[in-house]
């Protein structure tokens, strides 16, 4: 089995399959080693430039829905695109990084094969791109549309100043900023900003 029927018979589990082709491209002509690996809290993606002379690494989580595969992937190869441009004299998300995953995108979008909700939201961050899905609520939430139906409640689904639960820390919703709710740690008191998508447990009833 070749490189390419590798990749295509490997990419084909996780990202949707009218796309796997271009993926597929991108990986061939890239000097960059591609990985698909378990599930991390604090980021669906990564790429990383490493040491001169070894192969830059792009990472993405294997436990996304298909159109959040594809978004983060590009998201990462427009990292990469941007380094090989610019080296490290750029900010990750500036203004070249933005113009590299446009780029990208434009493809996708052409295509006319991305579901309604996530193309629309995809036009409308066109022109106003973000560091990363999570942080655009209107494209976030078009994609997770595409996550497997669960249980789970988002923290912009209960009313303000609830109590909730998130990675065994208790919590008192707060105010909105741009795509995270400022809220505060009811043990310690801190402050810390979670995001509006994020998966909680509501208390119903607390007592400190």
């Amino acid at each position: 089995m070749d490189k390419r029927t590798r990749f295509s018979e490997t990419l084909k589990r996780f990202a949707p399959e009218i796309f796997v082709p271009y993926l597929v491209d991108l990986i061939l002509k890239s000097k960059v080693i591609f990985k698909i690996v378990p599930s991390r809290k604090s980021k669906l993606g990564d790429f990383r430039a490493n040491a001169p002379g070894e192969l830059p690494i792009i990472t993405i989580n294997g436990d996304l829905n298909p159109y959040s595969f594809l978004v983060t992937t590009l998201h990462e190869f427009a990292h990469l695109n941007t380094f090989n441009k610019y080296g490290s004299r750029v900010n990750p998300h500036g203004e070249e990084w933005k113009n590299a995953f446009r780029e990208l995108l434009i493809p996708v979008l052409d295509s006319k094969q991305l579901p309604k909700e996530v193309e629309k939201a995809l036009w409308k961050s066109f022109t106003n791109t973000k560091a990363s899905s999570c942080s655009d609520l209107n494209l976030s939430r078009a994609l997770r549309q595409h996550d497997k139906p669960s249980e789970a409640i988002t923290l912009e689904q209960i009313p303000y100043q609830s109590t909730f639960s998130i990675n065994g820390k208790l919590f008192k919703k707060g105010n909105l900023r741009r795509s995270r709710y400022l809220c505060t740690d009811l043990n310690s008191g801190k402050q810390y900003l979670v995001h509006a998508l994020a998966n909680i447990k509501l208390i119903t009833s607390y007592e400190k």
